[in-house]
């Protein structure tokens, strides 16, 4: 339906209550589900057609699928992120076309990058082969008072949004995003809390999102 506009963002999962909710297990083993899962989904989409393909897991086991329908595009790009020292940077390593450091400050993130290049040449690629990308909460105001305001509508605290998110005035967040980019994202995405604010998007839109390159 869009063409191949596609990217796949896959993760363990975290928020236990999510999974409660709406029943969907939240097994211990979830980091070795997903490394099962990623290697599943990517091989399917890399086997030619014509030839089949087969996993023998702990967790999952397919027998000589024909690995049908293929995706529109040669290669869906596929987004890894998390917090992880160890185990996420490998995953992403192995199988990331992006890797997205959620909800972190500039020094986590700088950090984590860090560690996935690391990771990314360990097996054999280059740091410079993924995509590093954030994604922050956005709470911008004209003014002080049109922040304090704004992050009160979502029932957050200016000075924890400024710590871990972008959050100020037009100047001050693009300055953030810039120490972001500094640090070794050239992606962010911008988690907006209240859907109901559009002079917010018109304030991103027109004061931030036109200075930046």
């Amino acid at each position: 339906m869009s063409g191949g506009r596609v990217e796949l963002g896959l993760g363990a999962g975290w928020y236990e209550q999510e999974h409660t909710a709406y029943g969907i297990p939240f097994p211990k083993e979830k980091f070795a589900r997903l490394e099962e899962q990623l290697a599943i989904v990517t091989g399917l989409w890399k086997t030619p057609v014509g030839e089949t393909f087969s996993h023998d897991g702990a967790h999952y086991q397919l027998t000589d699928s024909p690995a049908l329908p293929k995706p529109a595009q040669d290669r869906v790009p596929v987004l890894i992120g998390g917090h992880g020292p160890t185990r996420t940077p490998r995953l992403a390593a192995r199988f990331a076309d992006e890797f997205n450091m959620p909800f972190a400050s500039v020094e986590d993130s700088e950090r984590q990058f860090g560690r996935v290049r690391s990771a990314a040449e360990e097996a054999g690629r280059k740091g410079d082969d993924l995509v590093y990308s954030n994604a922050l909460i956005a709470c911008v105001g004209k003014d002080d008072a049109e922040v304090a305001r704004r992050a009160a509508a979502i029932g957050r605290e200016v000075p924890e949004l400024k710590e871990n998110g972008l959050t100020g005035s037009p100047a001050e967040v693009v300055e953030k995003i810039g120490r972001y980019a500094e640090a070794g994202a050239s992606r962010i995405y911008l988690q907006i809390m209240d859907l109901d604010d559009l002079d917010h998007l018109e304030l991103i839109s027109s004061q931030v999102q036109s200075q930046l390159g």
